[in-house]
């Protein structure tokens, strides 16, 4: 597996490449009772948009990052998928559903990094 930043470089660039709406890269080392390194958050606004954001995730890292996910679920309802990839989780969420959960608040003690679409 690659470096930890270079594989959140690479999830970034896959999900800036895909027009995902509203990225954020949180950085939990900081937290001891965090559950991770990393997480990277976004959301679509369909749960067909959401569904394809993770299938497309799972194969580009899969392909261009030699690195299969620990666990991946949510995949049926595609109301938040969760990819597990060790130190770097994504959550890719429905809108509404990010809006309820506000995961970014909860963690809010963490660094946040924002990408904003070109």
């Amino acid at each position: 597996m690659q470096s930890s930043l270079a594989f959140i470089q690479l999830i970034i660039f896959f999900f800036l490449y895909l027009i995902v709406i509203d990225i954020f890269y949180l950085y939990l080392l900081n937290l001891h009772d965090a559950p991770t390194d990393f997480f990277i958050v976004c959301h679509g606004d369909s749960n067909t948009q959401v569904k394809s954001i993770a299938d497309n995730i799972y194969k580009r890292v899969k392909l261009e990052g030699d690195t299969l996910p620990n666990h991946f679920e949510g995949q049926q309802t595609a109301q938040w998928i969760l990819v597990d990839y060790f130190e770097t989780v994504v959550h890719i969420f429905y809108h509404e559903t990010r809006s309820f959960y506000e995961l970014e608040d909860l963690w809010s003690d963490a660094i946040f990094t924002e990408y904003k679409n070109l």
